[in-house]
């Protein structure tokens, strides 16, 4: 019999790096804090204050610069984001197509076997008749050798069912060490990428600035503008708008409900232009999620949860810009069932999965 090994890994890093994201956003606001407080210190004292100011203008100009240089390194790390995650994606479905190709082939090597064994069972009743034959009342001597004859024949036919079984049996083996070689391939290409993208998510952790004083502004304005509405919340940093009350079940198609609040919501960003200063550069995230539901096989437009967070996320920022938002300043993006906010599998769970996110931020 054939032994197959296969292993599932449980990937635990995103909870890794949102928990070590958070710590290092708490301190760099308590070094702004510190740093703040020390430099009004210094400007409004008497006999160094001349001297403070001229610190304080260069400190703004080398911030400014490192604020530059830090924009740069994190595009940079959105697109090996975006790269890595593809890969991830594909690395895994190759993985599956592999595992259904080891079950197909250990499938039909069991048929094999269940096949040959039934021969042979055959085989052996038949000799066993002709022994019985033989053993019994007296037969002539022609007919002794017809029988003779006809049990060597049937001893042939069974090695040669022996040989060629084996050889079957051979090949299924060299398929079976080759794809198993292939998934361990794969698997390493798969921790290497899990890896790169940690690094990648620690290394690169936006530094708050201006753009974070009008934060607040922007999410009270937009539940002024919505209204008390239980799928549309205010979580920290972000703004939740429920997946269910924009498009229907599967689709990415905007419901006529949906339009209504994007375009609430849009009037909200376009006032916002008008208030941050030009020398911010800001811009609004469009984050799609979805649940934990796989797509149905053979669904035109998507493969999989990735892709249909992103298209939805697409058509939300697709929708503001048509009512008016500058396009430059949204960013849509797809992250599935990555990084649920209930670990439940009850309904009410999936839904609060199924969602938008808006976020002001830094570019």
């Amino acid at each position: 019999m054939l032994n197959t090994r296969f292993r599932n890994q449980v990937n635990t890093w995103p909870a890794f790096v949102d928990l070590f994201s958070n710590l290092v956003i708490v301190l760099i606001f308590l070094l702004i804090v510190f740093v703040f407080l020390w430099t009004t210190t210094s400007v409004f004292n008497r006999q160094s204050g001349a001297k403070a100011v001229a610190e304080l203008k260069q400190q703004n100009a080398e911030q400014a610069q490192t604020i530059q240089q830090m924009t740069g390194d994190e595009q940079e790390a959105r697109q090996l984001l975006v790269l890595a995650r593809a890969q991830l994606i594909e690395l895994e479905n190759d993985k599956n197509e592999l595992t259904t190709q080891l079950q197909e082939q250990e499938s039909s090597t069991k048929d094999l076997v269940s096949a040959y064994e039934t021969q042979v069972n055959d085989l052996q009743a038949r000799l066993d008749s002709l022994n019985r034959q033989l053993a019994q009342a007296q037969l002539t001597r022609s007919e002794t050798e017809k029988l003779a004859q006809e049990r060597r024949e049937l001893q042939d036919q069974m090695a040669a069912q022996r040989a060629q079984l084996s050889e079957q049996l051979s090949a299924v083996q060299a398929a079976l060490d080759a794809a198993e070689e292939k998934s361990r391939t794969q698997e390493i290409k798969y921790v290497e990428m899990s890896t790169r993208l940690n690094k990648a998510l620690a290394d690169k952790v936006a530094e708050l600035n201006d753009a974070s004083n009008y934060q607040s502004e922007f999410y009270r304005a937009i539940k002024e503008a919505i209204g008390d509405r239980t799928t549309i919340r205010n979580d920290g940093d972000r703004f939740i708008i429920s997946s269910d009350i924009l498009f229907p079940s599967g689709s990415y198609t905007l419901s006529v409900d949906g339009k209504n609040q994007l375009r609430l919501i849009a009037n909200v960003i376009k006032d916002l232009e008008h208030k941050i200063p030009s020398n911010i550069d800001w811009i609004i995230r469009v984050d799609g999620h979805t649940d934990k539901k796989p797509v149905i096989a053979g669904t035109r437009g998507y493969r999989n949860n990735v892709q249909l967070s992103l298209r939805r996320a697409t058509v939300v920022a697709d929708e503001l810009a048509r009512n008016g938002v500058s396009r430059r300043r949204l960013v849509p993006s797809g992250f599935g069932d990555l990084h649920p906010v209930e670990l439940g599998n009850d309904a009410a769970s999936l839904q609060k999965n199924r969602r938008i996110e808006l976020r002001l931020t830094n570019k």
